[in-house]
């Protein structure tokens, strides 16, 4: 792996550096540390993408080949990864390409990658970014993220009442982040005093016992808004805060990296299985094979992937980012949260 820091600031070559309503935000700086990780400390500069050409910024694909080299001197990396459709873009190369060869795959809700990781069942991860402040030893794959700039589509209170009369909210047992997100909301912003329960995300359960209901992912995109009032929780962070929202990001266990040869860049095999996955003909595909799934048409997915959900970690996203963490301790929705550490694979390998 190039022993540099994760850089933000990618090529706008995927259709989504043009809709980044954010991208004004502080920029990020990083500095050192002698484990094996990149540390985030406060912004200050932006620096150019891990696919970036100065000329013209064209992505350069490089790290297949030094996979398929790997393959036979590593075992077989366990990925857990979220059985939504937002993660379909991130999973393109393992499920469409030549990557699946070198990962043991199972795929879960999101609660459960951050289980797993802390099991020691699984190696990569798509974690909760509520996960990370329970979990200081993982790691964090530089550059990618499932956040959002915009409304998200997926992460929504469902509520029989307006947001002032609700004084019970039942909670999606499937989410983390969004758990510590409604808290953090209530608490900063529409008033204390509630009551929190645990549910399974049906949302006509959670109504008959509750004024409002937390449902996320594909459950949240089937929901009829025309029947409840429904608030977007990443809109009304963003409408509230000026900042992105990240959910959920790739985190891995250094101590299931022992064996990956330094050569590798596992952050690039991720970051470009989410480039490739983003491409028009394979987001068609995608589309394709959801819409029947959610009940949703083709248009309404690719618009999804591609207006609603943001898959870059980067500046702005980081910020936004640090400053949740930071709400979710002060209002005791997740305990403090460590600093963010990037995976850098050559210092693993060397101790």
């Amino acid at each position: 792996m190039l022993d540099q820091p994760p850089r933000p600031g990618r090529a706008q070559t995927r259709g989504q550096g043009k809709s980044h309503p954010l991208r004004g935000e502080a920029f990020a700086g990083f500095r050192t540390h002698s484990q094996g990780f990149w540390h985030f400390t406060p912004p200050h500069r932006l620096t150019r993408g891990l696919y970036t050409s100065a000329k013209d910024d064209v992505k350069v694909t490089r790290h297949t080949p030094l996979l398929k080299l790997n393959i036979g001197r590593m075992r077989r990396l366990r990925i857990s990864a979220i059985s939504y459709l937002n993660t379909a873009p991130l999973m393109w190369d393992f499920e469409h390409g030549d990557a699946a060869t070198a990962f043991d795959i199972s795929y879960t809700v999101p609660s459960r990658c951050a289980a797993d990781l802390a099991a020691g069942s699984a190696d990569i991860g798509i974690i909760p970014a509520a996960a990370y402040a329970s979990l200081p030893e993982l790691a964090v794959l530089p550059g990618i993220a499932i956040a959002s700039c915009r409304p998200v589509r997926s992460i929504l209170l469902v509520s029989k009442v307006p947001l002032d009369q609700i004084r019970s909210v039942a909670l999606d047992t499937s989410s983390l982040t969004s758990v510590a997100l409604t808290k953090v909301l209530f608490a900063k912003w529409w008033g204390q005093g509630r009551t929190f329960t645990s549910m399974a995300p049906d949302i006509e359960t959670m109504m008959q016992a509750h004024d409002a209901g937390l449902v996320i992912g594909d459950p949240a995109l089937k929901v009829n808004r025309s029947r409840y009032l429904t608030y977007d929780l990443a809109e009304e962070w963003i409408r509230l805060t000026g900042k992105p929202f990240v959910f959920a990001f790739w985190a891995v266990r250094q101590a299931g990296l022992k064996d990956v040869p330094a050569a590798l860049d596992l952050a690039a095999v991720f970051q470009e299985s989410r480039d490739h996955g983003l491409q028009p003909g394979n987001l068609d595909q995608i589309a394709r094979e959801w819409a029947p799934r959610l009940g949703l048409s083709e248009t309404e997915i690719r618009t999804y992937l591609t207006e609603n959900i943001y898959y870059d970690l980067d500046p702005g996203c980081l910020n936004g980012l640090q400053l949740f963490y930071r709400y979710a301790s002060e209002c005791g929705a997740l305990p403090a949260a460590p600093g963010l550490r990037f995976l850098d694979v050559a210092k693993i390998a060397a101790t």
